[in-house]
């Protein structure tokens, strides 16, 4: 598969499946929890609170895991392992821009000072379970 073909399959696997796990490293061990996730060009982006342990982790050590897809039909089911670096972002317009009606349920509205934005710049990006194919992976 070329280049443009992987982009366009991982593209499509991270816009159908929106929840998925990151893990973290704590104490040199993974720490994994499922998160909603949004994608931008390959940048993807997690609402947070600042008051949870994902976000000390991620101070303490930026490398995540990240694994999106798979819907539990079995072999042949296409998902994406993305391994990557975690920032926690704070800006008004992303926090706005992420904001969803739901979110209510855990702050006060898109200015709550807790709310804040977990932004994943991926390094690669591997495509999983493609029809028999070997996995592919996305260098970036």
């Amino acid at each position: 598969m070329n280049q443009q073909e992987l982009k366009t399959k991982i593209e499509q696997v991270m816009e159908e499946n929106k929840i998925g796990t990151l893990a973290t490293v704590v104490n040199d061990k993974p720490h994994t929890r499922y998160m909603t996730f949004f994608n931008d060009d390959f940048t993807l982006y997690t609402p947070t609170s600042d008051q949870t342990h994902k976000t000390d982790e991620i101070e303490k050590n930026p490398n995540v895991h990240i694994l999106l897809g798979y819907n539990g039909e079995g072999y042949g089911d296409l998902y994406v392992e993305v391994e990557g670096t975690a920032s926690v972002e704070e800006s008004e317009d992303l926090k706005k821009k992420l904001w969803q009606d739901n979110f209510d349920e855990w702050f006060d509205g898109p200015n709550d000072p807790h709310y804040v934005v977990l932004k994943i710049k991926p390094s690669s990006i591997r495509l999983m379970n493609s029809k028999k194919e070997d996995p592919q992976t996305l260098e970036l």
